[in-house]
């Protein structure tokens, strides 16, 4: 692990924050119950008509973390080949400070650029990128707290390039933080040494989830071979059950936790399942093609989850069984808010929907984009709902009440 000075190219301006009373964070991947769920109910389904804001950003399908009125993300520029953690003023759009360093473009199958979201942790954000640059930034300046290359000579943690880079983000959960690099791994949050490293399951682009287990705490992570629980203090394997086999499958969504039991579901076979832990052993429930998670995966809303079944919008019971379908809308990505729905749709449309088994009814649609892909969830946060195309374009849309 060491300091990257050579390798700097910050922009530097003062932190603009903004006062909103009781202020609403997003702090990390999922929000700060790790659970993909806002627990905002003061906003409006219908937003307004023109933009808050507009800004470009880079390649990539980074989403964002806000707290303290700044919002972070990640972008990529291709003219300069230079990855870029950003911070900006979450009202205003306004660029606080920017911190950029050489990454290759990795597009294979698609565009390319970054993929992965910064995590907010008081007065430092944490970022990790698909080579392996890990770093801890002050988050009112962007200054380098310290720099850990994964990747670095000799490769000591035994990592793997996965096809599509390091996909997951900074998981804090308490003053602890994990990431998911084929091998689940602990870091030193102040120093950004490795703790501990698990054994190898595969090629993974989710992040994990978090969770306790008989009073003690457990991470639970799709990668490319298995389902894995380990433990949160030495990473030691507590079950696992071979999900793709030597497929190495397209594994990018964070399992859910639905009552002590976990629903995952992969982008290729065998797609979804529910599993169970019996006696130290995962056992499926049930496994089916219902819900086949390419990308950012599903939300649970009462009784349900919700997702893209590839190219189709579901809502799907814990027994696997559809309630809904509901096409046209392309492959896209879903947050849920309280009895609503926030969809990212695959024709570039912001779609506001009621997260309700019954029937799909929409609430509002209104389009943002007309280039790329939009595989990057909708965050809301207090009242502002931001968006991201893959070509670059990040959009605030007002729906405050």
């Amino acid at each position: 692990m060491f300091h990257l000075a050579s390798l700097l190219l910050p922009i530097l301006t003062p932190a603009l924050t903004t006062s909103h009373g009781e202020d609403q964070t997003w702090p990390q991947w999922d929000g700060p119950t790790r659970s993909g769920i806002s627990t905002e109910t003061a906003w409006n389904s219908e937003g307004k008509s023109e933009d808050l804001w507009r800004v470009e950003l880079g390649l990539g399908y980074s989403t964002v973390s806000v707290a303290n009125g700044r919002l972070f993300t990640m972008g990529y520029d291709k003219a300069s080949g230079l990855d870029s953690i950003w911070c900006l003023d979450a009202l205003t759009g306004e660029t606080a400070w920017r911190h950029s360093y050489p990454s290759e473009i990795w597009d294979r199958a698609h565009e390319g650029g970054t993929v992965n979201t910064p995590s907010v942790d008081g007065d430092v954000v944490f970022s990790l990128n698909r080579e392996g640059n890990l770093f801890c930034l002050n988050a009112e300046t962007g200054e380098v707290v310290w720099h850990n290359f994964l990747m670095a000579e000799g490769n000591e943690h035994g990592l793997e390039y996965p096809t599509w880079g390091f996909s997951g983000s900074p998981l804090l959960v308490g003053g602890a933080m994990f990431l998911n690099c084929g091998r689940l791994m602990s870091i030193d949050k102040k120093t950004g040494d490795v703790l501990w490293t698990s054994k190898d399951y595969g090629h993974g682009y989710g992040t994990p989830i978090a969770y306790e287990l008989d009073g003690k705490g457990v991470l639970a992570a799709l990668n490319g071979t298995s389902l894995c629980i380990v433990s949160q203090a030495d990473g030691a394997e507590l079950a696992s059950f071979e999900f793709n086999g030597k497929q190495r499958g397209i594994n990018a969504a964070t399992p859910v936790l639905i009552d002590g039991t976990l629903f995952v579901s992969s982008g290729t076979l065998p797609a979804g399942a529910r599993f169970a832990l019996e006696e130290g052993e995962l056992v499926p429930m049930w496994q089916n093609r219902e819900m086949v998670n390419s990308f950012s995966g599903c939300v649970r809303v009462g009784d349900h989850l919700f997702g893209f079944d590839k190219q189709v919008l579901k809502c799907m019971d814990f027994e696997g069984e559809s309630a809904w379908s509901e096409r046209g809308i392309g492959n896209g990505a879903v947050l849920a808010a309280g009895d609503r729905l926030l969809v990212m749709g695959g024709t570039g449309e912001l779609i506001i929907a009621k997260a309700a088994p019954e029937k799909y009814e929409e609430l509002s649609r209104a389009p943002l984009f007309d280039a790329g892909r939009y595989w990057t969830k909708p965050i809301l946060v207090n009242g502002i709902i931001y968006c991201r195309s893959s070509k670059g374009e990040m959009v605030a849309r007002d729906h405050r009440k």
